[in-house]
């Protein structure tokens, strides 16, 4: 049987469900197309997507200005951007695997290296330090 994992979008943003009182299926569903660099073409990390998601979330938006606090959620964005990319010299999904995963060999490549197991972890637990840092000191 084909072992389901998901992707490293969707295990940032749920380890932060229960702070952003969001319901794990939903958070699942919204971060569904993120893996592979979105939607598997090698561009932005999904550990890095998925950080982004926490951050817009956990901004507090009023109904009647939904753009008021996209400043500060850029702010926080591009805090999360230095911080990654100081730690391994890029954010885009391809380089910091060192393959592309817009093919189905590739990605059966990238299966038997076991990439999934070995850097999938170090880019999400990354992302889920720096957005603690930064959530921590947003409050």
């Amino acid at each position: 049987m084909k072992e389901h994992r998901i992707n490293c979008a969707q295990t940032v943003i749920t380890t932060f469900c229960e702070e952003l009182g969001l319901d794990r299926a939903i958070a699942l569903q919204v971060a569904n197309g993120f893996g592979g660099g979105m939607g598997r073409t090698g561009r932005t990390c999904g550990a890095v997507t998925g950080a982004y998601m926490v951050l817009g979330l956990s901004q507090d938006i009023p109904a009647e200005k939904p753009r008021a606090s996209g400043n500060k959620t850029a702010v926080l964005m591009r805090r999360f951007n230095k911080r990654f990319v100081k730690k391994y010299g890029s954010m885009e999904c391809k380089e910091l695997l060192g393959c592309d995963l817009s093919t189905q060999e590739v990605r059966a490549e990238a299966r038997a290296k076991e990439l999934s197991a070995t850097l999938y972890p170090v880019f999400v637990g990354t992302s889920v330090k720096i957005l603690e840092s930064l959530l921590k000191s947003n409050k």
